[in-house]
C-alpha cells in the first residue's frame, strides 16, 4: 500500500516512511501513526517524499517488511534520489542490518528519529545529559552494525577477530559514558531537589500532555513570561517553572515536555528526572489538543505514561486547548451511518465530557486567542485554594 504523492521541488533531507498493519492496529491507526511520523520527519528536518504501508500478521523478522515490498521500497529509493528511509516502529540489530544491506542507505527507526529531535532541541546541561544517557542506551545494542567493514578483513596470523574486538572495546567505552552520565544526571537532580526545596511551600501545578497541544503557549498566557513555543514537536525539552499569582494567591506553575505514543524506553528512563516536577506537583492541568482527530488517543497515552511516573491520585484539571481550530461534519437527518468524533460538535462534546469526568473539572478554551481564560483561571484558583486551605488552615487572608 502506498500513502501519499511525491513532493516536488523539495528542500532537506528527502526521506520515505514505512509502517505495518499488523493484527493488533487497523488501517486507520497505521494512518494515523505513520502521518504522526512525517510531523516527526519535519520536526527533524526531513521533507517526506512517500509513505508505504504494508499488511503484516507481524512485522518480518529479518527485513520489517515483505521480500516483494522491501524491493519496491528498494527501486523507488534508488530512482527517486532518496536519502533516507524511516521505519515507524523499533528495528532490532540485525533487522537495522539487514535492511541497511538492501537499501544501501541511511535507515532510521522512529527511536532514533526521536532520538535525534531531542539532540536538536536539548539546550541546557540537564537536557543534553539526559539525551546523550538515551542514546549511548539506545546505541549499546546496536554496535554491530557499525563494524561489519571488517568482517571483510582477509584471515591469518595477526588478522583473527578484529571485528569482535573492536566492538568489545567500544562496548567497554560506550558502558563506562553510561555510568559517568548516570552520576551526573545523578548530581544534576540533587541540585534539583535543593532548588525545590528552596520554594517554600508553595502549591505546586504541573502542566502536562501530549507534543504539541499548546501547554507552553498557556504557560506563557498564565504567566506573562515568554516560554519558547512554536508549531512543532517537543518544542520544549527542559522544565520551565515560574511563580504566578492570580487575584491574591500565589503558586508555582511547570511546563514539562511533552508525550508523545511509541515513546522510546531509553527517554522515558532518562527523563525520568526532568518529570519529577509532575511527581511532587500538587494538581495536574492535562492539555488536550481537540482539533486534533485523535485527542483521545492521546488522552489515553498521556494517562498511561503518567500512570508510569507517578502513582497518586492527583486532582486533575482536563483542558481542551485550540477549541478555535475545531471542525466537524454534521450528519443529514436521514443519513444512517455511525456517528463518528468528527460528527460531534464542540457544544456536544463539551456535555459529553463534563459529564464523563465527574472527579475532574474540564474547561475548553483557546490559549491562542484567549477564549474562556477568564473560566480557566478561575477553576484553576478554586483548585490551588483547597489545596492551600487544607495546607495552612489557620491563614485566613484569602477569605
Amino acid at each position: 500500500m502506498e500513502v501519499g504523492k511525491i513532493a516536488e521541488g523539495v528542500t532537506g533531507e528527502r526521506a520515505v516512511l514505512v509502517g505495518v498493519i499488523t493484527q493488533e492496529i487497523t488501517e486507520q491507526q497505521a494512518l494515523e501513526y505513520i502521518d504522526e511520523l512525517e510531523f516527526l520527519a519535519e520536526t527533524a528536518g526531513a521533507v517526506t517524499i512517500k509513505k508505504f504501508l504494508q499488511k503484516l500478521p507481524t512485522p518480518h523478522p529479518k527485513t520489517f517488511l515483505g521480500t516483494g515490498k522491501i524491493e519496491e521500497v528498494r527501486q523507488f529509493v534508488v530512482e527517486n534520489e532518496i536519502d533516507m528511509v524511516i521505519f515507524d516502529d523499533d528495528l532490532t540489530p540485525s533487522q537495522l542490518r539487514n535492511i541497511e544491506r538492501i537499501l544501501e542507505m541511511k535507515i532510521l527507526d522512529r527511536s532514533n528519529l526521536i532520538l535525534d529531535i531531542f539532540a536538536s532541541r536539548a539546550r541546557t546541561s540537564h537536557a543534553k545529559t539526559q539525551v546523550e544517557l538515551a542514546q549511548c542506551e539506545y546505541l549499546l545494542p546496536r554496535l554491530t552494525r557499525m563494524w561489519t567493514h571488517l568482517e571483510r578483513q582477509k584471515g591469518g596470523i595477526g588478522m583473527r577477530g578484529p571485528g569482535e574486538t573492536q566492538i568489545e572495546t567500544d562496548r567497554r567505552i560506550i558502558k563506562q559514558k553510561i555510568s559517568l552520565l548516570k552520576k551526573k544526571l545523578e548530581d544534576i537532580d540533587k541540585q534539583k531537589a535543593i532548588q525545590r526545596g528552596n520554594r517554600g511551600q508553595l502549591v505546586r501545578v504541573a502542566l502536562v500532555g501530549y507534543t504539541n497541544v499548546g501547554k507552553s503557549t498557556i504557560m506563557n498566557m498564565i504567566s506573562k513570561s515568554e516560554v519558547f513555543a512554536e508549531n512543532k514537536l517537543f518544542a520544549t525539552l527542559d522544565t520551565t517553572v515560574r511563580k504566578v499569582v492570580i487575584e491574591n494567591l500565589p503558586f508555582l506553575l511547570s511546563d514539562t515536555v511533552g508525550f508523545i505514543r511509541k515513546l522510546p524506553h531509553q527517554l522515558v528512563e532518562s527523563f525520568k528526572s526532568t518529570l519529577d516536577e509532575v511527581r511532587e506537583s500538587d494538581v495536574l492541568v492535562h492539555v488536550l489538543d481537540i482539533s486534533h482527530p485523535n485527542f483521545e488517543d492521546h488522552y489515553r497515552v498521556v494517562n498511561e505514561t503518567l500512570a508510569e511516573i507517578d502513582k497518586t491520585d492527583k486532582p486533575t484539571i482536563l483542558v481542551f486547548n485550540k477549541i478555535d481550530a475545531y471542525t466537524y461534519t454534521p450528519l443529514e437527518q436521514d443519513d444512517i451511518q455511525e456517528k463518528t468524533l468528527a460528527n460531534y460538535s464542540l457544544e456536544e462534546l463539551q456535555k459529553q465530557w463534563m459529564s464523563r469526568m465527574n472527579n475532574t473539572k474540564v474547561v475548553f478554551i483557546s490559549a491562542e486567542n484567549k477564549e474562556n481564560i477568564e473560566e480557566f483561571k478561575s477553576v484553576l484558583y478554586e483548585e490551588v485554594k483547597a489545596i492551600f486551605q487544607e495546607r495552612y488552615p489557620y491563614h485566613n487572608f484569602l477569605y
